[in-house]
């Protein structure tokens, strides 16, 4: 297909190393082409006009001193005059045209095109700057896109709108603030060939997470219709994430994924209008859906980790990637249309850990999906019309229904952005990263909630929701250099229950999960009791039923429902560790908690006093919650063989008897987990006085004991903690409990087995992180905020016993 062309390159002609010459979009779109599409990773064809293309333009048209003229003391503070001077420099370049030679070069290279594909070929026409989707400095979404382009006249027009589009006013202030000379970069254009994701979806994906950084994920969003919406945050888009390792092991399965409303979507305008595309409604059974299969997310998943490798070795680094794909509606196919390196998460350095922690409460005004993990506070301000943007005042709260790359100049003196629409890969999202300030995104009804003027307090550091506070809430920040921080003998492992704040979390020095709470995702993911779930029929109330319908829709079956989604729950924390252990203990609500989930009494009985009652091991294999019990298994069993997460382990919670033990693990195998088949392991909870005082029996069943020192100590003491009566009598560092304690570990010790304890004693008193180090315990479970303090405080009774022991070794 390559020809003799002065101003052209097909994409088979380009390689990465050609940014100078086609800029990086197009440097990019050429390597994929040539090295990638062997590989399987569809690649449309289409080529590129090139930056010595865009100054010969300018030369021919002598436009240089009159560019200069225009932009030479330019005051990009200054809105109105960037406005005025942008429009100036794109009239100059606008006017300049094609000249005779370049147009016959183009309208040849289109002709070639067309050869390549059977039918009506459309074009996508896009800009790619030659200071473009560099590691560093994304240039993303400066200049302008032309879609459903089809005659040479469309193609010649778009093209000369492309090179005016160097000059739009976010372009012309990004490269200010990045500190580019205008005049030292170029603009070449790609023309591409379309495909027809009108008729089907597209999006954005990332081989990262790109609110933590956290590398071991694929984060895939889309909606229906052409891209754009999703870039420009036009839309809420559905959003999916694939574990790469166990992808690379060969497991095939979705980690996590949410629904997205997609109220919209971008299709083809037809008719007289100018336009080449508008925006309709999405059909509201095709909002209930996913845009895209499960074996399409794992395709997407495929061509990125793919692309992330090639450009990987290429660069000799680890090159996460920021990567759009569409799919065709006509053919089915998937294609990657951009492909540019990720220039936020991947650019921090360092081992510097910063945390966000609010230390007080208040009203929530609006929520959505949280960007970043920082929390930001000012005046809020509601923009409806970007000619309200002059009012925008430094340190204030942008809040808006959109944001697009004219906002730019302002987004950058914002404390926060909050939106109605959007995602967290859409244009507010990634201005925001880059400018390192909190942002949350499709919030639906923010500036109707907000008013101008209310102080606020922005809050992206409570997981994926992120919250808008009415008032000035306190919050403090943590900094810890993780460079010097050595590792303990004492493993510190984590206690962790949500699942959106796993990834953070894996950032904090640790041994993996020693306790992961699977009653939270039940609680917040599930809602639904699940013998509830299986026999609605017996829930009486006709609106907990339609509740309950309501949650099951999209799924085959109720089943599916539960299993599917406490299978992404806990297969996003043990994720997010992998392949550190993350310690799964099964449902340990009580009877009170249980019948306060959607449909739950009606299943559960009245207890006097339900920590003594109905729960744990004690319900598995009963009647009354066997099925129930029976869907927990087979979440667990998704998440081990499906998922391939095998670092799991699995936990008994108050295992009162031996025999009790046995039946459980009889009913676990029952339901396709059999503890030592494909490496399971499965631990007690050591937490009634039976289970040490028979330790050495329990052992015989188990891999291991994580001791609850909170039950434990209430029921050694004999003292319910929630009295305020006689709550002054509970404290973990009773020397009875310590010597429950104690046995325990020593019982581990004798039997070969792990000893691990998961209460916030050690947390709270030192003496006690001393007592457990000082008897020999295996690892200690704290919760996130005091994990970086205890580790110390274990390092220095570490170094304390050693010391002790060789001036003992040395005095005998």
């Amino acid at each position: 297909m390559p020809g003799n062309y002065q101003y052209i390159r097909f994409f088979e002609e380009l390689t990465i190393d050609d940014v100078p010459l086609v800029g990086g979009k197009n440097a990019s779109l050429g390597e994929m082409y040539r090295e990638l599409v062997p590989q399987g990773v569809p690649v449309p064809n289409g080529f590129a006009i090139t930056a010595e293309a865009y100054r010969y333009v300018l030369e021919k048209a002598d436009a240089w001193p009159r560019l200069h003229e225009a932009l030479d003391d330019l005051d990009p503070e200054n809105v109105t005059d960037l406005a005025q001077r942008g429009e100036r420099a794109r009239e100059i370049i606008y006017q300049a045209g094609l000249p005779e030679d370049l147009r016959a070069e183009i309208i040849d290279a289109h002709r070639k095109l067309k050869q390549d594909y059977a039918g009506d070929l459309s074009l996508a026409v896009r800009s790619s700057a030659t200071a473009e989707d560099l590691p560093t400095a994304s240039f993303a979404g400066q200049q302008d896109t032309y879609l459903n382009v089809h005659s040479d006249q469309e193609l010649l027009d778009s093209c000369q709108r492309c090179f005016a589009s160097l000059f739009t006013d976010r372009a012309i202030h990004y490269r200010v603030d990045q500190g580019f000379d205008h005049f030292k970069v170029a603009l070449s254009i790609g023309v591409q060939m379309m495909v027809r994701s009108d008729l089907a979806s597209s999006g954005v994906m990332f081989t990262l997470d790109t609110e933590t950084g956290f590398p071991d994920v694929v984060f895939i969003t889309g909606a229906y219709g052409l891209g754009e919406n999703v870039v420009q945050g036009a839309v809420d888009p559905d959003e999916f994430y694939v574990h790469k390792p166990t992808y690379l092991k060969g497991h095939r399965s979705v980690l996590r994924r949410a629904l997205g409303a997609k109220k919209i979507k971008m299709v083809y305008a037809t008719g007289s209008t100018r336009a080449a595309t508008r925006n309709v409604p999405t059909p509201t059974e095709d909002r209930a859906r996913y845009c895209i299969r499960d074996d399409e997310v794992l395709q997407l998943a495929d061509y990125a980790i793919k692309i992330e490798q090639h450009y990987s070795r290429k660069a000799a680094t680890s090159r996460p990637m920021d990567i759009e794909w569409a799919k065709d509606g006509i053919d089915g196919q998937l294609y990657i249309v951009q492909a540019r390196p990720e220039t936020v998460a991947s650019q921090r350095q360092g081992n510097l850990l910063e945390e966000y922690h609010l230390t007080g409460e208040g009203e929530v005004l609006a929520s959505g999906r949280a960007v970043g993990t920082r929390i930001a506070q000012g005046a809020a301000r509601v923009v409806t019309d970007v000619a309200e943007l002059v009012n925008f005042k430094a340190g204030e709260v942008l809040v808006s229904d959109t944001t697009t790359p004219d906002w730019e100049p302002v987004m950058k003196k914002a404390a926060a952005i909050v939106t109605n629409r959007g995602g967290r890969t859409c244009h507010a999202a990634i201005i925001a990263r880059e400018l390192g300030i909190p942002a949350i995104v499709g919030c639906a009804d923010a500036t109707v909630q907000i008013n101008s003027g209310v102080p606020v307090t922005v809050s992206c550091a409570e997981g994926d929701t992120g919250k808008i506070y009415k008032g000035i809430i306190d919050f403090e920040i943590n900094h810890t250099d993780l460079s010097d921080l050595a590792t303990p003998k004492t493993e510190i492992m984590i206690n962790l229950g949500n699942p959106e704040l796993a990834f953070s979390t894996s950032f904090l020095p640790n041994a993996g999960v020693g306790l992961a709470r699977m009653e939270f995702i039940i609680n917040e993911y599930i809602k639904v009791h699940p013998m509830a779930l299986l026999h609605s029929e017996r829930v009486e109330d006709q609106e907990v039923r339609a509740q309950i319908s309501t949650l099951l829709r999209g799924y085959k079956a109720p089943q599916d429902y539960f299993v599917q989604r406490l299978s992404e729950g806990v297969g996003t924390i043990a994720a997010a560790f992998y392949p550190k252990p993350v310690v799964v203990r099964m449902s340990d609500f009580k009877s009170n908690e249980y019948a306060s989930l959607i449909g739950g009494r009606w299943f559960e009985p009245r207890e006097e006093n339900p920590m003594l009652g109905f729960r744990g091991a004690a319900r598995y294999s009963h009647p009354s919650y066997e099925e129930g019990f029976a869907l927990e298994c087979a979440a667990m069993k998704r998440v081990r063989e499906d998922m391939g997460l095998d670092n799991v382990i699995l936990m008994i919670p108050f295992v009162r008897r031996v025999d009790e033990a046995q039946r459980v693990l009889d009913k676990m195998a029952e339901f396709g987990l059999k503890r030592g088949e494909h490496g399971l392991k499965v631990y007690a909870m050591c937490e009634i006085p039976n289970n040490v005082i028979q330790a050495l029996r329990f052992a015989e069943l188990f891999d291991g004991f994580s001791i609850g020192s909170n039950d434990l100590t209430q029921l050694t003491l004999g003292v319910d903690r929630d009295s305020e009566l006689v709550a002054f009598d509970y404290d973990e560092r009773d020397e009875g409990v310590k010597t429950m304690i104690r046995m325990a570990v020593e019982a581990c010790k004798r039997s070969g087995i792990h000893s691990g304890l998961c209460g916030q004693a050690p947390s709270d008193y030192p003496e006690m992180a001393e007592f457990l180090v000082d008897i020999g315990i295996d690892s200690i479970s704290l919760i996130p905020d005091s994990v970086l303090k205890t580790t110390q405080r274990v390092l220095d009774i570490e170094r304390r016993i050693e010391a002790a022991e060789k001036d003992l070794k040395e005095l005998g």
